[in-house]
């Protein structure tokens, strides 16, 4: 099993998160639960390998990320692995609650809330799952060992200082 990239083309990321609201929008839209099932497992493939087993992630990374103008941002990918676990855990959640138990509305509020999310990162950069990961680091629940990169950005630029001016 590959180990989780780091660091990670944020390109690719947004681009798996796209790929995320289009599956969750059409298990919304057509009322087709077992879109549900390849939703978890991507990623549940994702959060263990990365992209490896994931076939958005592989579309994301050697189809689409390279074909966009520009260079690659690279990112820290403990934020990314962490993202990927809430996707985890509301994507199992989903389809607990559609195949587990029957609840059907709670399903669809979940997926809902998860395509919101991704929404959020494919069109804006903007990472939920990262920001937590963030928060939790500063209150100690996440240990600075886990991404030094996190802690301090002079690392991945080096034209920065870490101390404050």
């Amino acid at each position: 099993m590959s180990a989780f990239p780091n660091p990670v083309n944020e390109y690719a990321a947004r681009t798996v998160a796209a790929g995320v609201v289009l599956v969750c929008l059409a298990a919304l839209t057509l009322g087709q639960p077992w879109l549900l099932l390849p939703l978890a497992y991507g990623f549940w493939a994702r959060v263990l390998a990365g992209p490896r087993f994931s076939p958005l992630g592989q579309l994301a990374t050697r189809v689409v990320a390279p074909r966009l103008p520009g260079e690659p941002r690279l990112v820290p990918g403990p934020p990314k692995r962490f993202a990927q676990g809430v996707g985890v855990a509301f994507s199992t959640t989903s389809v607990v609650l559609w195949f587990g138990f029957g609840l059907h509305g709670a399903t669809w509020v979940v997926v809902a809330l998860l395509a919101g999310a991704a929404g959020l990162e494919a069109a804006f950069g903007l990472c939920l799952g990262c920001r937590t990961f963030a928060l939790l680091m500063r209150t100690g629940v996440i240990p600075e060992s886990v991404c030094l990169e996190c802690r301090d950005l002079s690392l991945r630029h080096p034209g920065l200082t870490s101390g404050a001016p």
